[in-house]
């Protein structure tokens, strides 16, 4: 197996070529990372010198790249921004006692589009439906989504769901909020819903059925097909492009560090939402402008409420999952949208038991809901046991004041010779 060596000055030249020797790899590059303490000028190590990993990859084409550094040259961060690098070139990357492998993608035959994120709760469905429904304008679009609470054998949804049948579905014992079906109800293109189990480092997972997914969605010979990631796990199919999406209020060192910098240098374009106060949103854009590949654009955005249904003049109690520092500004934009006297806002959608305490206190004419975690199964449950009208409510993705326009951006990405 040819192999890169990825080597540094702490270790004395012998010792490494030593170690070059006695390995079981044919070593045909090395790469000297820093420090030079035990350096005696004119070291040799047996193999050609590279200047950098991605240099060395690109010229000698290696099966894997071997660390033989250590502390204090490369520490555990600098290990993992070097696995981000190399796992974005698509080569393996293994030490002493680690191995990380690029996530396996099986090749896709039809003009595709990946869009996924660096964690849950980001807004990446919202992107999703976003992206469908701009391109749906003028193209034949198929979302391709994959959750952990995704069906059994891939499903096809080709009109849009309403609330009674998702909660006939939730009665079966699905999961009526998984994000194929968020889709199908907020935008109304074709979805292929898929699971999927476990989600690696890198963002592989351990078991789905978004291969078979993929092959539902390529019978159909749509124009594009977009595949929707779930968390920070990546659909396991070779996209042509790749759309990230960051969470203004995530910690720059999580969105930046670990391996979410292999996930930034596989993106065509980035999507910042929640970019608004009280979030450090642009202490995120300066962290990902400085990971992405040269050209890469990173677009900050908002996230806004909006009924799926007319609630003009009624009293509503929406419901979603943002954090209650946002709820103030939620309230005034859904309020300022739809024309409702918002009198309840709640983000416990997540949380099963604080939603049902909760909505014994809550007195609306409408329950507005977004499709996710315990929308079906509690609130519209809640909602057809109470006699109040349960809507449904998408999340529009809102390019803020001085930022580039998203959909400009997004309509590049898209374009197929």
């Amino acid at each position: 197996m040819r192999a890169l060596a990825v080597i540094d000055g702490e270790h004395y030249a012998p010792v490494v070529r030593d170690a070059l020797a006695e390995l079981p790899y044919e070593f045909v590059c090395a790469v000297l990372v820093g420090g030079r303490e035990k350096l005696r000028g004119g070291d040799e190590y047996g193999v050609p010198l590279a200047l950098d990993v991605e240099s060395a990859i690109a010229d000698h084409e290696p099966d894997v790249v071997v660390d033989l550094s250590d502390e204090p040259v490369l520490g555990p961060v600098e290990r993992l921004d070097l696995a981000s690098r190399v796992l974005a070139l698509g080569v393996p990357y293994v030490g002493a006692d680690f191995r990380f492998d690029p996530p396996a993608r099986m090749p896709f035959p039809l003009p595709s589009i990946a869009v996924v994120g660096t964690g849950k709760r980001v807004g990446k469905t919202a992107v999703t439906g976003h992206l469908a429904r701009l391109l749906d304008r003028d193209r034949d679009i198929v979302v391709v989504a994959m959750g952990r609470g995704g069906p059994p054998e891939p499903e096809k949804v080709t009109v849009r769901p309403t609330v009674e049948a998702l909660v006939e579905l939730s009665r079966s014992g699905r999961h009526a909020a998984s994000d194929h079906l968020e889709t199908a109800a907020v935008v109304g293109v074709t979805t292929i819903g898929c699971r999927r189990c476990g989600g690696g480092l890198a963002g592989a997972v351990a078991t789905s059925n978004v291969e078979q997914g993929a092959e539902v969605a390529a019978a159909l010979v749509p124009d594009l097909v977009v595949f929707d990631g779930s968390g920070a796990a990546l659909p396991p199919v070779a996209a042509d492009r790749t759309v990230v999406v960051v969470g203004g209020h995530q910690d720059p060192a999580v969105v930046g560090g670990f391996l979410n910098g292999y996930r930034l240098r596989l993106a065509d374009l980035v999507v910042v939402t929640m970019a608004e106060a009280p979030t450090a949103w642009e202490e995120v854009r300066t962290r990902v402008s400085e990971i992405v590949r040269d050209g890469v654009p990173v677009a900050a955005t908002r996230l806004r409420p909006r009924a799926l249904g007319d609630v003009r003049g009624r009293s509503v109690a929406y419901f979603c999952t943002a954090p209650e520092s946002a709820h103030a500004a939620l309230r005034h934009e859904l309020a300022a949208s739809s024309g409702a006297d918002v009198v309840h806002l709640s983000g416990n959608l997540a949380d099963r038991d604080a939603l049902r305490d909760e909505l014994v206190k809550v007195d609306a004419d409408v329950f507005l809901v977004e499709l996710k975690a315990a929308a079906i199964d509690v609130v519209a449950e809640a909602g057809l046991d109470r006699g109040v009208e349960v809507v449904l409510a998408a999340n529009d993705v809102v390019s803020i004041p001085g930022e580039p326009d998203l959909d400009e951006l997004l309509l590049d990405v898209a374009k197929f010779r």
